[in-house]
């Protein structure tokens, strides 16, 4: 019995091919995209605690810096390959400020990660986005926004839970860098054209963090299934949401994506429950709530264009 269309590629009905084919991130809602890119981010950032057991914080963000700019930079290559000869000084001094950010940003947060839960510090971390918010804001209602997230703040604090204080200031420290990488990273953005400004920050910063690395995890860090894992960790981190977001920024509003952004300290929480087995309290999970709300409010009513993505 002959099929009612010609056969297309690999033997399949021409019309059933070609939907293949037009099946693309651009098919993908947009809200499903930064989902998804929130989730990829958090399972690598499990996926690196995991390691924590085999190497030392230091040595995993190495890692997944390293990796992460080997990829960036094969993407990039070609931007890269007269990036002295196309940019000033100063546009090159503003990227390496760029990948010390970055370097010192996801430093921070995986030393936070070996001593506190994962989505209590991405939830401490995600103050420095909230400030960046809140202090270019002009609307009195905003002051209920950063009262809402000092509740939360307070409710980590006080709830007797025991938290690793060191751990509280590395992902305070790392909050700080993100406000940094924010404000950076825009102007590196206007400096560069596509994701070579990126490429060149994380280069800068796996060659600033690279020493460090080396001293604390020494010959592991050339260990065949520690390298494939710390691939894993940089793809899921940095090149796959790097890429969902671009996509879904492309046709969603600044607004809607800060709101859905709002959603990543809930997802680290879960990820930290069902990856690491990191089950937090009834007071923890109100202080979560508290900072997606804070979040969520502060970005309702701000219309400036959304920060770079890719952290």
């Amino acid at each position: 019995m002959a099929l009612a269309e010609a056969p297309g590629s690999f033997g399949l009905p021409r019309g059933f091919s070609q939907r293949l084919r037009t099946l693309s991130l651009g098919s993908v809602p947009p809200p499903a995209l930064i989902l998804l890119g929130i989730i990829s981010v958090q399972v690598g950032a499990g996926m690196a605690k995991h390691l924590f057991d085999r190497l030392s914080p230091t040595s995993a963000v190495t890692l997944r810096l390293v990796t992460s700019a080997i990829v960036l930079g094969f993407v990039a290559r070609k931007a890269l390959r007269n990036v002295l000869r196309d940019h000033s000084r100063r546009s090159l001094a503003t990227a390496g400020a760029f990948g010390l950010t970055l370097a010192v940003m996801n430093f921070s947060i995986y030393q936070s990660f070996a001593r506190i839960p994962l989505g209590v510090a991405v939830t401490i971390e995600f103050l420095g986005p909230l400030a960046v918010a809140l202090a270019a804001s002009r609307r009195f209602r905003d002051v209920a926004w950063a009262l809402l997230a000092g509740t939360g703040m307070v409710l980590l604090a006080g709830g007797g839970d025991d938290l690793d204080m060191v751990g509280v200031a590395f992902a305070l420290l790392a909050g700080v860098c993100w406000a940094a990488y924010i404000l950076i990273g825009a102007a590196t953005a206007k400096r560069f054209s596509g994701t070579s400004g990126l490429a060149l920050a994380s280069v800068v910063g796996s060659i600033l963090i690279l020493p460090i690395g080396i001293s604390s995890g020494g010959t592991q860090l050339i260990d065949p299934e520690l390298l494939l894992i710390g691939l894993g960790v940089g793809l899921l981190s940095s090149v796959i949401p790097y890429s969902l977001e671009v996509e879904a920024l492309r046709r969603m509003s600044a607004r809607v994506f800060g709101i859905l952004m709002s959603l990543e300290p809930a997802v680290a929480a879960l990820v930290g429950v069902a990856l690491l087995g990191e089950v937090l309290s009834v007071r923890q999970w109100a202080a979560i709530g508290c900072v997606i709300i804070a979040c969520a409010g502060a970005t309702l009513g701000d219309r400036r264009q959304p920060p770079p993505p890719g952290a």
